[in-house]
């Protein structure tokens, strides 16, 4: 298997887990004064949907990316805002339509330009797969951890 292919597997894993947590109940916080699980989708997904838009669609498309530089903490702030305002199911959805078409618009890209450094080499297709799949583990160890207590 291909680094491209092995990586959007891993990549693809996120959709399995959210699946997989349904049934738990959301509204419970990984820890006192952290996140909850339903915070956490939606922190994913708000960064899933800015990655698509600015810097994966524009990549297919032969784009200028639209990347800029983030407050990280006012984003994850927002996107727990924007969670509140989506029921699990919605945020289900969108988390699995996001997440596909990310992982469908990297599939069909050639791949000279999964290694090619686009915004004045601060960001690669290949770079941002990996960084990401290491985010979406962190947040799987955290929620199974949550499980486990729960239990």
């Amino acid at each position: 298997m291909n680094e491209k292919s092995q990586l959007l597997r891993e990549f693809k894993e996120w959709i399995c887990f959210v699946s997989k947590i349904r049934e738990m109940d959301w509204q419970i916080k990984i820890a006192e004064d952290k996140w909850s699980v339903h915070d956490i989708v939606s922190h994913i997904l708000l960064w899933d949907k800015y990655f698509y838009e600015a810097a994966i669609n524009p990549i297919l498309n032969n784009m200028p990316l639209t990347l800029t530089q983030i407050d990280f903490d006012q984003f994850n702030k927002d996107a727990v805002e924007f969670g509140k305002t989506k029921t699990k199911e919605e945020l289900i959805e969108m988390t699995i339509q996001y997440r596909n078409m990310i992982l469908q618009s990297i599939e069909s890209l050639e791949d000279d330009k999964l290694t090619k450094e686009y915004a004045d080499g601060e960001f690669t297709v290949i770079s941002y797969l990996k960084d990401f799949i290491w985010h979406d583990q962190h947040h799987v160890r955290q929620i199974e951890e949550l499980k486990r207590r729960a239990k």
